[in-house]
């Protein structure tokens, strides 16, 4: 039998409301996903979700957004009328039904992540084993680690590194994020072996869907996770 793919929502699945919304993440829960991913920015002592560094893309505006004052970004309207969310209102709403992988995409909010889930998880009476924290930031990574250290981790890695999965393991990551330009059966085998998933990303295509789970490549994430439901199921059922 083959492996049906863990289905992460990147930035919440993004193709019927706007990219990390809560209208996104609702639409993904609807959807019976195994997992959420987002991205998060600290600007003033705010943590925001967002992608992208600069205003113009789905913030209106200009300039560096780390330059603007937390609540006139949250006064602004995405192109779906939603809008900004904070990490405080996703985690309300996610609670424990979902697997919940939070990317520390600003600088230096490795601190103020961790302290939020530390508080929300003490108040609301739940474990850490619902969050996975992940960056291209190793270093951040590593602070995390020193902070939370019972938050699973994933290692983001824009290409193929030269010694594999060895960065995962000297994390002591949960899981290896690969992007799946640069994915081989080597990566995977490595990584299996030091006890460390690989999840790739962004996968939203059948035949890339198939090329992953060959592959061994525990999870996608994906802009379309009916996709990747659908995929699960058909290939549990061939015959169906």
């Amino acid at each position: 039998m083959t492996t049906p793919l863990f289905c992460i929502a990147h930035r919440g699945g993004s193709q019927v409301h706007t990219e990390n919304t809560l209208e996104a993440f609702k639409e993904s829960l609807s959807l019976g996903v195994d997992a959420i991913e987002l991205d998060v920015w600290e600007v003033g002592s705010e943590l925001l979700i967002t992608h992208d560094r600069r205003l113009g893309h789905t913030l209106p505006g200009q300039g560096r957004l780390a330059d603007h004052d937390p609540q006139h970004l949250r006064s602004l309207r995405l192109a779906c009328g939603a809008r900004l969310t904070t990490l405080q209102a996703v985690l309300e709403l996610l609670k424990d039904e979902v697997l919940l992988n939070i990317e520390l995409k600003g600088p230096h909010c490795a601190d103020a992540v961790a302290s939020l889930l530390q508080s929300f998880v003490r108040d609301h009476n739940l474990g850490f084993d619902h969050y996975v924290v992940s960056s291209f930031d190793h270093r951040q990574l590593y602070r995390f680690k020193q902070l939370l250290p019972q938050v699973k981790r994933g290692i983001l890695e824009a290409g193929l590194p030269l010694h594999y999965a060895a960065t995962a393991a000297e994390l002591e990551g949960y899981s290896l994020h690969s992007n799946v330009d640069f994915i081989n059966q080597q990566l995977v085998d490595d990584a299996h072996k030091r006890g460390v998933k690989v999840w790739s990303y962004t996968v939203n295509e059948l035949d890339d869907f198939a090329s992953m789970q060959s592959l061994g490549v525990d999870g996608v994430f994906t802009d379309y996770p009916e996709r990747v439901i659908d995929f699960n199921e058909s290939s549990a059922n061939p015959s169906s």
